[in-house]
């Protein structure tokens, strides 16, 4: 008899979490087993070196952004971008002659990198109110790099969106909400973006870094997997009595 009180109270707890995230859903800032995207935009530099005009946005992997994992010890690190190409096109070139030195130590980034590496969900969150909660370890970027958390709710063709942006990131746990769209089809993504000058990976630790914290899945999908668990033991112990 306890048996099935223990399952019954499991799996009204189960229910009774997946009824509030129906409303209302906090999501966390997960390890590297969590399905993270990148998607980089590039543009000029501003004015007086470059036009500031956009250049190009596509999808990158994530380490490339660069995001360093470490599930270890709970947390992920963001590096300013570093373009492994000695092209002028990616870092200003210095010297003159034939052969100028335009990718090495020292050598200035000539484009401005938005990495944003993020988790989307399709049909999942959509008319529901999403918290994107985290907590920020350290922040050393300099000015020339700036880190904020976002949650940005897409039409199905991408071609609009609803969107809340964080301040800058300061040590500290924080969190940012958004009230999205019901309308099927909806795409929403919430995660980080560092934006700034591309640098020559050598140099990049007078830049500074942005760490932050990390959690396992969220406790009402570990309830429910208990209840699965607690389900399929009992159908065996009651196997055994058949």
């Amino acid at each position: 008899m306890n048996r099935f009180k223990s399952l019954a109270c499991c799996a009204i707890a189960a229910v009774a979490a997946l009824g509030m995230q129906a409303q209302a859903t906090t999501v966390k800032v997960g390890q590297s087993t969590a399905p993270w995207l990148g998607f980089m935009n590039v543009s000029n530099l501003p004015a007086p070196d470059g036009d500031g005009a956009y250049q190009f946005g596509s999808g990158w992997a994530v380490p490339d952004l660069p995001v360093s994992f470490d599930d270890a010890n709970s947390k992920l690190t963001f590096f300013p971008n570093s373009i492994n190409d000695p092209n002028e096109y990616w870092y200003q070139c210095t010297g003159s002659g034939s052969a100028p030195n335009c990718g090495s130590p020292g050598a200035l980034g000539n484009k401005i990198m938005e990495a944003n590496m993020y988790i989307e969900e399709t049909d999942v969150l959509n008319g529901q109110t999403v918290t994107f909660e985290y907590n920020i370890l350290a922040n050393t970027f300099t000015s020339a790099h700036t880190a904020i958390a976002f949650i940005r709710d897409f039409a199905p063709d991408y071609s609009s969106s609803n969107d809340v942006y964080s301040a800058p990131l300061t040590p500290g746990a924080s969190s940012i909400s958004l009230a999205t769209d019901a309308a099927a089809g909806r795409h929403v993504q919430y995660g980080f973006q560092v934006k700034g000058v591309n640098v020559w990976i050598t140099d990049i630790a007078p830049f500074g870094n942005l760490m932050v914290g990390t959690v396992p899945e969220p406790a009402s999908l570990s309830l429910v997997g208990m209840c699965g668990l607690a389900f399929v033991g009992m159908r065996r112990r009651n196997r055994k009595l058949v």
